[in-house]
């Protein structure tokens, strides 16, 4: 049968008196079941404990301060990409824009061959008339210049 013993008091053996001994208070020390069961029942309190966080201590609340710097840097990362995609939007915007200005450009420059070609095609007997002046005034400014550069010595000869 089991023993009704306490674990924290144990129960005092009862000592042979002696009449001429001294009268001191009997110590009674743990048996080796005393102490296994008090060995397991500390075990199995440490056991049931809550863990310890060094977050909740002061001076170790680095994890929490982290997990904070950590998030912060999260949010700031988002607007990055929030800010990175609104500019793409608006230089894609950008682009359209510019290929429509290329466009009306090229059609500005279409309208103005063709007014060009317009004003000076008038028909093959002017253009004609035009070429013979031109190769006239090239045999004119070519003669001068000949006798600019001769005149001179011509003359002392």
């Amino acid at each position: 049968m089991a023993s009704t013993t306490s674990l924290v008091l144990p129960q005092a053996l009862p000592a042979p008196q002696k009449p001429h001994a001294r009268k001191h208070a009997p110590v009674a020390l743990p048996t080796r079941r005393h102490c296994l069961l008090l060995f397991t029942a500390s075990t199995a309190l440490k056991a049931m404990e809550a863990p310890a966080r060094a977050q909740d201590i002061p001076l170790f609340g680095l994890r929490k301060g982290l997990r904070k710097v950590k998030q912060e840097a999260e949010e700031i990362v988002k607007e990055g990409f929030e800010v990175v995609d609104k500019g793409i939007v608006a230089a894609e915007k950008g682009i359209e824009a510019a290929e429509k200005g290329v466009e009306a450009a090229e059609k500005g420059i279409q309208t103005a061959e063709k007014e060009i070609e317009t004003a000076v095609s008038f028909g093959g007997l002017a253009q004609a008339g035009v070429v013979a002046a031109a190769e006239a005034l090239g045999v004119l400014i070519a003669t001068s210049v000949v006798n600019g550069i001769l005149g001179p010595e011509a003359q002392k000869s």
